[in-house]
């Protein structure tokens, strides 16, 4: 049975005055794991992210989606480590646990989620508890450390106390190549990092049950059979990741 999500919109998170939804599970006695998930290169586009986030709250996780701005003229880095510092600040006082913030992201987010993972030196030298990269690429330089990850990885594995990386990529992505995610668990695998890697039968959208409306020139909810398979076994990993043990009914094949 999912649980009862609250929905806490329009947080300001940080001095640029960017905005976050939270997605808190109703009637939790004890301080849920924490997700901070990250959107991809539209800016301020925390509402494409909706349908995962409650998806991944009805698990048992705190979600918090904040907008930013791949646009700015640093990338977006600004208003990714004031989210990043907005919810180990504050995530105690919307029913999370402080101890447990796993970061994810999609698309772009993905990128800028591995990167903290990989690179810590160039974001303030914090390090979430595990990461979901969800159809990201991780061979160009990340928004959020402004080096590559995949780079990162080859260059730090030695000196970084290994956390675990969750991946999630669409085998139909025209977006963003499924190889990417392959290519990332490959090495990831290598340097002896834990790792897994969910391939879903979806799109670069549906991964996050959502589909592309070009008359909206934006991602909205969908309800296609392949949306909400693969978006449902997102929302498992994001669970699993914060330590959530997800139910045998909602994994999928």
């Amino acid at each position: 049975m999912a649980t009862e999500v609250v929905v806490r919109a329009g947080l300001g998170y940080g001095p640029s005055g960017k905005l976050l939804d939270v997605y808190q599970p109703a009637d939790v006695s004890e301080p849920a794991p924490a997700v901070l998930l990250w959107h991809g290169q539209g800016p301020d586009e925390r509402d494409v992210l909706g349908t995962i986030a409650r998806a991944a709250a009805e698990r048992g996780a705190v979600v918090l989606v904040p907008d930013w701005r791949p646009d700015a003229p640093d990338d977006g880095r600004t208003h990714l480590e004031e989210s990043a510092d907005f919810v180990r600040r504050n995530v105690a006082g919307l029913g999370g646990d402080p101890e447990r913030i796993v970061l994810a992201g999609w698309s772009r987010g993905a990128k800028a989620a591995v990167g903290v993972a990989l690179n810590p030196e160039g974001f303030g030298n914090w390090r979430p508890r595990a990461v979901v990269g969800i159809a990201g690429a991780y061979r160009t330089a990340a928004p959020s450390t402004g080096t590559v990850p995949i780079e990162d990885l080859r260059r730090n594995s030695d000196s970084l106390a290994p956390l675990p990386v969750w991946l999630v990529h669409g085998t139909a992505d025209p977006v963003v190549d499924a190889e990417r995610s392959r290519e990332l668990h490959t090495a990831l695998a290598e340097h002896g990092w834990p790792t897994s890697l969910d391939e879903v039968a979806t799109d670069h959208a549906g991964v996050i049950m959502t589909e592309f409306v070009p008359e909206r020139q934006r991602c909205l909810p969908s309800s296609a059979d392949h949306a909400v398979a693969a978006g449902s076994r997102t929302a498992d990993v994001l669970a699993r990741a914060a330590g959530i043990a997800v139910p045998r009914e909602n994994r999928r094949p």
